[in-house]
């Protein structure tokens, strides 16, 4: 998931939109809100569902920024927001208390999966592997090591550039702690700083264990090993790794109710691992706007997305 060093909400260019699909002036479009997420994946397939819905069908989407996690839950809940995109169901026990699907009361509607399917774990750089430590293969191997990855601030242990804002509900310190890993996580507030620690330590080639998932750029940009931790168990969870997780958009019943076409946006689209792969490495290191990036993404991939409409 990247915390987003835009801040820009782009919404121009749909008064011509409208008009030429002989839809309602821009005054009377119908109007949603929704929660710009605080990663650049799940950015880009919020912006995705944004720009489809006003410029085919058009909307006019109130683009809020937020934290993700139980408080995006709780507003789509009580109608202050009409959908959300890309759930991550390893991140969220949300699910478990409104949605169906996931045994909750119905009070938030699960849409459909995005296409994106991602994978998370910690991770060391291969050159830590092959250099100093060739059996650091699972968390079991973690504390004889960890004299490499502890710091002034960790009296000792060994430091995780951890799952950055409480928000994702990893529960880094709590997995550590059952594990018996003497490791401290460490959130630094924002995904984008926690791949620019990564990669100075890199550069460096400085020792660093690292929280992240895929699909994502940063392992095109460095080389990481997995690090084994135990097979997903929602019993005894924090004290095992995260599922696959088969991401989702979601959104209040009543909103989807009333509002049918957009619907049916949410609930067909289907985004590969790949294809937000290149919109994220475009915008997080390329520096080039979401904006801009989806608009070339949509105008390159007509025949796409033009399946998710109704």
């Amino acid at each position: 998931m990247t915390i987003l060093t835009f801040k820009k909400t782009v919404v121009g260019g749909i008064a011509a939109s409208i008009l030429a699909l002989g839809a309602l002036p821009a005054s009377a479009a119908q109007r949603m809100s929704a929660p710009i997420p605080d990663w650049t994946g799940g950015a880009v397939v919020c912006k995705l569902v944004q720009t489809i819905l006003e410029n085919e069908m058009g909307y006019k989407i109130k683009a809020i920024t937020m934290p993700s996690g139980a408080g995006v839950y709780e507003a789509i809940a009580s109608g202050d927001l009409d959908y959300a995109c890309e759930s991550w169901p390893s991140y969220s026990s949300s699910k478990d208390i409104m949605i169906k699907e996931f045994g909750g009361d119905g009070t938030v509607q699960y849409m459909g999966p995005t296409g994106i399917v991602g994978v998370s774990s910690y991770y060391v750089p291969r050159y830590f592997v092959d250099e100093v430590a060739p059996d650091l293969k699972s968390y079991e191997d973690l504390n004889k090591y960890k004299e490499h990855f502890s710091t002034i601030e960790t009296s000792g242990k060994g430091r995780l550039i951890a799952c950055p804002t409480p928000a994702w509900e990893c529960d880094d310190q709590k997995r550590l702690d059952l594990l018996g890993v003497d490791f401290v996580a460490v959130e630094l507030g924002t995904e984008t700083a926690a791949w620019a620690e990564a990669q100075a330590a890199y550069s460096r080639k400085e020792p660093f264990l690292l929280y992240a998932w895929e699909p994502h750029w940063i392992h095109a940009k460095l080389d990481l090993v997995r690090i084994e931790l135990p097979a997903h168990n929602a019993d005894t969870w924090p004290a095992t790794g995260w599922a696959e997780d088969v991401t989702f958009n979601y959104a209040n019943p009543d909103s989807m109710a009333e509002h049918t076409d957009a619907a049916h946006v949410l609930s067909n689209m289907d985004l590969s691992n790949s294809e937000q792969a290149k919109m994220v490495l475009d915008i997080d290191v390329d520096g080039k706007d979401i904006g801009e990036v989806v608009d070339a993404w949509l105008a390159e991939n007509e025949s796409i997305w033009r399946k998710w409409l109704p």
